[in-house]
């Protein structure tokens, strides 16, 4: 049996990966809506009611729109902000939220949210204090900033060296929307201190966490942080944690960390690194993959019963 699925929004950027993705699963039927009808609400809410499941890659007001007048048993997959925090709603972080076969309100991570709650959530109570006010440093490319802004990167008419060429700090105002998910679901008293940057690249993440001295409960080194981590995300078949790699005398090999190493995959690498003083805890992922779509796919799996990791791409 085929599994109905519309994507509303499928021409998203979100919208344009999971479909991609689904397309080539004989255990999905996509359900088409004519591009004359796209806007059309009743055309729309029509399709939703006919799905096994709806996946919205729309705006917060267009995702409100449809949550305000969809059957209340129409199942959604929300990759909105809209509701990643609302009453009612489960967050589709199944390694962190039990997501269970039937949910019918799942609302999607953010990306930046992904690699930080990731990090953080499996030490507070037990390393970390809860009422610690964290810090985060994450790197994006620009197809996080949606169709807008992969139009501004990629415009034919861009000249080398532009302002676009160099990295780019943005929501200065500390008041980025994926913060009060940040702090909800990493399970912290205050809302982290957050510093997104935009580079000149289509996508991957680098999510980084420093750990100071005054967020500690008690005393803990890399070796117990990273063991922390790894026996959490054991059977978590999308997370992988690692140390950075060694050679013979205990000199760190890895040097650096590529942002887009993870281009085009659907799961996570969480990195504990430094010194037992200076810890830093750094998630690699594609922001399209774990970071959007490819979490949208593992809550749909989730939610018809079918195995995690179907029609998701991860590496070793």
């Amino acid at each position: 049996m085929a599994y109905k699925v519309f994507i509303d929004g499928r021409a998203g950027t979100t919208g344009l990966r999971i479909a991609g993705r689904l397309a080539e699963r004989a255990d999905i039927e996509l359900l088409e809506i004519p591009d004359a009808e796209r806007k059309d609400l009743n055309a729309r809410l029509d399709l939703a009611k006919k799905a096994d499941i709806t996946i919205l890659c729309l705006p917060d007001e267009e995702a409100r729109e449809i949550v305000a007048h969809a059957d209340p048993e129409v199942r959604l997959i929300d990759c909105s902000t809209a509701h990643r925090t609302a009453d009612g709603w489960v967050y589709g972080m199944p390694e962190i939220v039990d997501v269970k076969k039937g949910e019918v309100r799942i609302a999607n991570p953010g990306c930046h949210a992904t690699g930080f709650i990731l990090a953080v959530r499996p030490l507070v109570g037990i390393v970390l204090d809860g009422d610690a006010q964290l810090s985060c440093y994450s790197l994006t490319g620009y197809s996080g900033g949606g169709k807008a802004m992969i139009a501004e990167y990629e415009a034919a008419d861009r000249s080398r060296g532009d302002a676009l060429s160099v990295p780019r700090r943005y929501a200065l105002s500390q008041e980025h929307k994926h913060i009060p998910e940040m702090q909800k679901y990493a399970g912290l008293g205050m809302a982290p201190v957050f510093s997104p940057v935009v580079c000149d690249y289509y996508s991957g993440m680098l999510v980084g966490v420093a750990l100071p001295h005054e967020a500690f409960r008690r005393q803990a080194s890399v070796k117990e942080i990273y063991e922390l981590l790894a026996a959490r995300y054991d059977n978590c078949p999308l997370v992988k944690v690692h140390k950075p790699r060694e050679d013979e005398t205990g000199e760190v090999v890895v040097k650096d960390l590529d942002a887009g190493a993870f281009r085009d995959r659907d799961d996570i690498e969480i990195i504990v690194m430094g010194k037992d003083d200076r810890i830093e805890i750094v998630s690699r992922f594609d922001n399209l993959g774990k970071g959007a779509s490819g979490a949208a796919i593992q809550n749909m799996n989730l939610v018809l019963g079918l195995p995690e990791t179907a029609g998701l791409v991860s590496g070793k």
